[in-house]
């Protein structure tokens, strides 16, 4: 029975060393996967200013415009959400607190009498809501990992084809915002319709008013028209790019965390392998000490025995 334990234990251990070996592994590429997203979340910056900056002058110059991504209505009777989760698992809460975000809003509109409509980002989010039959007008996967401007693109047409053809009056955006390496909160937003041509503006910062006197062609109007859709592309992008850098971000946290556990678990195995074999030991030990007592009584009697003989006879 010791040495049955001790088999079970010895694989028990060799297991769990090999889960050590994977998790840790895994740690190092999140490691290093949180730092090329957060680099390219970065180099995507100057991007998104700049279009921001040449919107604050075509509000300073008192641009107005009827564009449908700009259209606002009285009742909200249908609401579009973008969850953005990731493609695999092992990343803590990451995907499940974004889904539990998004229900929550979901389950609101619902209770207000308000039609939805989804659109998701990621296999988690797709395996969840389907499994659960909830109504999804797309869904898109195989680009959360390492997310291009085309990614967005392509998801930022789906959402601005139904907002403009009016299967939707409002898009919330749900996904995880990267703050730093140690801090990532979910984040549930309004996508569409931007508010206006003032907050548009407002949100690069700067200083519109001295650059009000730009000329822009062939229009402002014209110029504008075609740069709303890029910055509808350009917010997209950067969610993309900050879901990205706070998956990686908790698949490490959570793979560390596993790492320590499986080193803590192969301590308390090797304890109690040792007590294992300890108590073997003291069994054998007893073993033999029981077997030698038992020899030497039973030699004692037998020496006894020709004693009571020899007597006999000499009488």
């Amino acid at each position: 029975m010791p040495g049955g334990q001790e088999r079970a234990l010895r694989r028990r251990i060799n297991s769990v060393q090999s889960t050590k070996q994977i998790t840790r592994a895994m740690e190092l590429i999140a490691a290093t996967r949180v730092v090329k997203a957060m680099t390219r979340a970065n180099a995507a910056r100057p991007y998104s200013t700049k279009m921001t900056g040449v919107i604050e002058d075509l509000a300073a110059g008192g641009v107005g415009i009827d564009d449908p991504l700009l259209r606002s209505s009285d009742t909200v009777s249908s609401i579009g959400f973008v969850v953005i989760t990731s493609d695999r698992g092992l990343a803590g809460a990451y995907n499940s607190s974004v889904i539990r975000a998004a229900e929550k809003e979901i389950m609101a509109a619902q209770t207000e009498g308000k039609e939805y409509k989804l659109v998701l980002v990621g296999k988690k989010a797709a395996d969840y809501f389907r499994f659960r039959n909830y109504q999804i007008e797309a869904s898109f996967s195989g680009m959360t990992d390492t997310p291009s401007y085309e990614d967005a693109r392509v998801v930022a047409t789906t959402v601005r084809d139904l907002f403009v053809s009016e299967a939707v009056d409002q898009v919330i955006l749900a996904y995880q915002e990267f703050v730093s390496m140690g801090t990532q909160r979910v984040a549930v937003r309004k996508f569409l319709p931007l508010e206006s041509m003032q907050t548009v503006a407002t949100e690069g910062g700067g200083d519109a008013d001295s650059r009000a006197l730009f000329e822009f062609e062939p229009s402002p109007e014209g110029v504008l028209s075609a740069l709303l859709p890029r910055y509808v592309e350009s917010r997209l992008y950067s969610a993309l790019l900050d879901a990205s850098a706070s998956e990686h971000a908790n698949r490490q946290r959570a793979m560390k965390s596993a790492t320590d556990n499986a080193e803590e678990l192969i301590t308390k195995l090797s304890r109690a392998l040792n007590r294992a074999r300890q108590d073997a030991i003291t069994t054998e030990i007893m073993e033999i000490v029981g077997g030698a007592e038992a020899l030497g009584d039973g030699s004692s009697d037998e020496t006894t025995q020709h004693d009571n003989d020899d007597t006999q006879i000499a009488v």
